[in-house]
């Protein structure tokens, strides 16, 4: 089997990497040689390497600055799984891609189905819901796997946002109205190997594609989230100066900012449950072990 991967140096790509090395020959290309937004070089490299599967984390994730950002937004989050897609339907073969819960607008208090209709509050929503489309409309051999809070050794992330601020300040204000689940890149990557061995065994036709919610189990706010990090960081001994007694609550109010966030990143599993019959773990499991990543680097270092 042969399997080009994009963005093998973002947090979920790094896993992937991992991840998908036991089930063949494996392309790993990140941004120094494929740029997203370059449509004709992304063209070409799928026709040079004629892949049997092609996994793409790569995204344009600076959702900020893509409020004045646009197009280079659309093009790496919205063409490109087009293109990818095109080129995939010519070989035959399968695409994985990510989305996102900021395809929603995050009201309400009930955790979304994939039969919600999409709603993006903002550029980098809009543009993931237009790379969903996309890639469906190019392929039919298409998964699509939505998640939220995406954590990991490497790249940056929340958690490891808090552990530095926690060790140069006494206090931390952290938002608390917005809720979601924290789900590890090495989950994602896990399954993401599990169910494209499951795809090359069972054949296109009996493969369940399509949209597909996978977020860990359970949910927090970002309050929560931040304190559960600096506990298990204390546990673990690592040295702070504020710890999970020192995060002040705060409203979304409190931090503007020129991308309107979902208060709402609740994502129902239950399809993808289902389809794949498989268990998601808590998002506690999936944080500890990141953070263990963490400490260990710090210690190698």
């Amino acid at each position: 089997m042969k399997i080009l991967l994009t963005g093998k140096d973002g947090q979920l790509g790094f896993e992937l990497a991992r991840a998908l090395a036991p089930l063949g020959e494996v392309l790993a290309v990140g941004r120094a040689n494929c740029d997203l937004a370059d449509a004709d070089a992304l063209r070409a490299l799928v026709r040079s390497y004629a892949p049997d599967v092609i996994v793409n984390p790569a995204a344009y994730t600076a959702v900020d600055r893509a409020e004045s950002d646009r197009d280079t937004a659309f093009a790496v989050n919205a063409r490109a799984p087009g293109v990818l897609g095109e080129e995939a339907a010519r070989l035959g073969a399968l695409v994985v891609h990510y989305s996102t819960d900021y395809v929603f607008d995050g009201s309400g208090q009930a955790p979304y189905t994939e039969a919600d209709s999409p709603a993006p509050q903002n550029v980098y929503g809009r543009s993931k819901h237009a790379g969903e489309l996309a890639l469906a409309e190019a392929c039919p051999r298409h998964l699509i796997m939505r998640t939220s809070w995406v954590l990991g050794a490497q790249g940056g992330n929340f958690a490891k946002t808090m552990l530095r601020l926690a060790a140069e300040r006494g206090q931390l204000r952290v938002v608390d109205d917005q809720c979601g689940a924290p789900t590890s890149a090495g989950l994602l990557a896990d399954l993401t190997a599990h169910l494209v061995r499951q795809h090359a065994r069972e054949g296109g036709q009996a493969f369940p594609y399509g949209i597909y919610h996978v977020a860990a189990s359970g949910e927090t706010s970002w309050y929560d989230y931040a304190r559960f990090v600096l506990g298990a960081a204390r546990e673990a001994g690592m040295p702070l100066r504020a710890g999970p007694e020192d995060v002040l609550p705060v409203h979304t109010a409190a931090y503007p900012t020129a991308a309107k966030r979902p208060a709402n990143s609740r994502l129902d599993t239950g399809r993808f449950r289902h389809a794949f019959g498989l268990r998601l773990p808590p998002w506690q499991d999936g944080v500890r072990q990141v953070l263990q990543q963490i400490i260990q680097k710090d210690i190698d270092a």
